[in-house]
């Protein structure tokens, strides 16, 4: 295990520093949407946009992997995220930020992938769980640093965007400069959902309503907060609550994921969805801290179902898959992640920022009822 760990341990660099650049550049191009006057379903259509660059990128970079490798391609995305944050900052117009935010989604999906099936290749069975919650617990400890820095300026000045933006760069450098062995160049590249599904049914449904419960919430947390009466650095604290959940959490849910069915793990993580998002909808900013306390709650499940769905799949997949297989969880995930925003969207124009939370109670509820049918109807932990 210690091996395995030591053969990513440059990528799990990289991870952290491009994850700090993510969740400052994630904070505050909403709350400069809504400094500009425009609406959540403007926002959603943002979000969308986002969401529809990050599926396209299981389509287009696996085949740029097969031909230049892993790093490169990481390399030329990161530059593209750069680009495109440092073009939010010039122009603020709400068709060009649908534009800039799907080169970002096209980018940090192809860098999700990347080191997703790299970790993946350096992974055996029986540590998948546990690698894949060191990688999730490094990005979530990187996005908490985000919206504490966007509290320290004007969202409404460049400033901030470029800090995003020197972030992000310097999240190259630990992988390039690494003397470390890379991951083969797939043979074969694409994705195929029917193979996914009949491995792992439960992480075919499962990746896709974790991405709608992961767009709604990426896409409308700094929203949320506002409208829900917080401070600047109030909005800041319920982030850092939701990602302390998912690092105080990763760990052991991923460990006890590797001894038992991970699909029970799954179902236990969705029961404390849904009371976490019933626990939010009852809570504004006159009970912050018990909103904290909730948005932590809703952390520690929100995110590493993600990594169970991954592992669950990646357990039966053969050597030489793994890109094809993170291809397809992220085609998966990206649908989910491009109706998340507009369901949340739409959500808080209707109801008000308590719409959100209860938006999340309900997909949690539909993975759980999934998972459960899933262990009924096959037992067997495959």
């Amino acid at each position: 295990m210690i091996q395995s760990i030591r053969a990513v341990s440059s990528l799990i660099a990289s991870v952290f520093i491009l994850m700090s650049g993510f969740g400052l550049a994630n904070y505050v191009v909403p709350l400069r949407a809504l400094g500009e006057g425009w609406t959540a379903t403007d926002i959603a259509l943002i979000g969308a946009v986002y969401s529809a660059g990050y599926t396209l990128a299981s389509f287009i970079t696996p085949k740029f992997i097969r031909l230049t490798g892993h790093i490169r391609v990481f390399a030329a995305n990161i530059a593209l995220m750069v680009v495109s944050i440092l073009l939010c900052a010039l122009v603020a117009d709400l068709w060009a930020w649908m534009a800039f935010r799907g080169m970002f989604g096209f980018a940090i999906a192809s860098c999700y992938l990347i080191m997703e099936s790299w970790i993946n290749e350096k992974a055996e069975n029986e540590y998948r769980g546990f690698m894949f919650s060191v990688y999730m617990v490094t990005a979530m400890g990187g996005t908490i640093a985000g919206p504490y820095i966007a509290s320290l300026g004007d969202v409404m000045n460049t400033a901030l965007f470029i800090v995003a933006a020197i972030i992000l760069a310097s999240a190259v450098f630990p992988v390039a400069l690494s003397a470390s062995s890379t991951p083969t160049p797939p043979t074969e590249v694409g994705f195929d959902l029917k193979s996914l599904w009949r491995r792992s049914p439960v992480a075919f449904v499962g990746t896709f309503l974790s991405g709608v419960i992961a767009g709604a919430w990426l896409n409308f947390a700094a929203v949320f907060a506002k409208m829900s009466g917080l401070t600047e650095t109030g909005g800041a604290n319920l982030i850092a609550a939701i990602t302390v959940g998912a690092i105080v959490a990763q760990f052991p849910l991923g460990r006890v994921s590797d001894y038992v069915d991970r699909r029970a793990v799954m179902v236990f993580c969705c029961i404390l969805g849904v009371i976490a998002g019933l626990w939010m909808f009852t809570l504004d900013a006159r009970h912050e801290y018990q909103l904290y306390m909730a948005a932590c709650l809703s952390g520690m499940v929100m995110f590493p179902i993600y990594s169970l769905n991954v592992a669950h799949a990646n357990d039966m997949a053969l050597p030489g898959e793994f890109v094809r297989i993170s291809s397809g969880i992220t085609v998966l995930y990206g649908v989910g992640v491009i109706l998340g925003p507009l369901i949340g969207g739409q959500a808080i124009a209707y109801s008000g920022p308590s719409g959100l939370p209860v938006v999340l109670a309900i997909f949690f509820a539909i993975y759980g009822v999934y998972a459960t049918y899933r262990i009924l109807r096959r037992p067997a932990k495959v």
